[in-house]
């Protein structure tokens, strides 16, 4: 096994965060600070640069900002201040259609329409169709297991079904950058950690960019490649934490690897936590 993470919490002072050696960024965030108009401050002064290829979960306490930030990122909000650059295609020019895919904390998906007709979603949008998107609607439904429920509807499936059909349409348009603000939250336990499976396995057959939202210190660990800490709001990021664990992670919760990078996580959680308090 690769060598462990030291179970000792990291310093917290903001980190010079920076993608990995040699990968130019896909995502890159300079002092962005986000206040809305009722004078709420949820972000500031976030520090963040993100490698094409990696899993980055943002882990931080309900109502400290990821979500805003991920929203932030995919362009449905803008910051207040500082910048945010997401390199997809051409410099220069728009984020073509389909870059990017988001799984949002419900799975929003149309009751009138069947699970086929509902992964389709973003390519009835472009207006486009076919042959080759119905093709490629049926490789993101098996991806996910659902080959054979194409013609059910929502309410015929579990939460889980319903979620596996929300990160198909995700997957339909083969995103670059994928991105899920806490996917997995409404669920039991059982289903969680089977979608937190199929989810690492469509990262490392696919290796899309993938930023992730949780409040899990264990999902986190499992699932990513390095990890963002935040504070309680404003939102700032106080940790980050490369995750040494070694791919496929089938049996790593279980590992004592696992155990001593969940101890680092939590640890750098709790500073920020004690910090906002004091």
């Amino acid at each position: 096994m690769r060598g462990l993470p030291d179970p000792t919490p990291p310093n917290l002072s903001l980190p010079d965060v920076v993608g990995s050696a040699g990968t130019e960024p896909i995502v890159q965030l300079h002092g962005v600070g986000k206040r809305f108009a009722s004078g709420l401050e949820a972000l500031d002064g976030i520090e963040l640069s993100v490698a094409r290829g990696e899993f980055l979960s943002l882990l931080g306490p309900s109502g400290c900002g990821k979500s805003t930030l991920l929203r932030i990122i995919a362009g449905l909000s803008e910051p207040t201040r500082g910048t945010c650059r997401v390199s997809l295609g051409e410099p220069g020019k728009p984020i073509p259609s389909g870059r990017i895919g988001f799984v949002f904390q419900d799975p929003t998906l149309m009751p009138w329409s069947n699970v086929a007709a509902n992964a389709e979603l973003p390519f009835r949008i472009a207006g486009r169709v076919g042959a080759e998107e119905r093709d490629r609607v049926a490789a993101a439904l098996r991806a996910v297991g659902l080959a054979g429920f194409e013609g059910a509807y929502p309410h015929q499936l579990s939460g889980g079904m319903r979620m596996r059909v929300s990160i198909a349409r995700a997957l339909v348009t083969d995103p670059e950058l994928l991105l899920l603000d806490e996917p997995f939250a409404a669920l039991d336990e059982i289903t969680r950690l089977a979608l937190n499976d199929d989810l690492l396995r469509l990262w490392e057959t696919r290796r899309p960019t993938v930023l992730f939202v949780t409040h899990s210190v264990f999902e986190s660990v499992y699932l990513s490649t390095r990890i963002a800490v935040m504070s309680p709001r404003p939102g700032h990021i106080v940790a980050d934490l490369p995750v040494a664990l070694p791919h496929p992670r089938e049996g790593a919760r279980t590992s004592p690897g696992y155990a001593a990078m969940c101890e680092t996580v939590s640890g750098a959680l709790g500073m920020a936590m004690t910090d906002a308090r004091t």
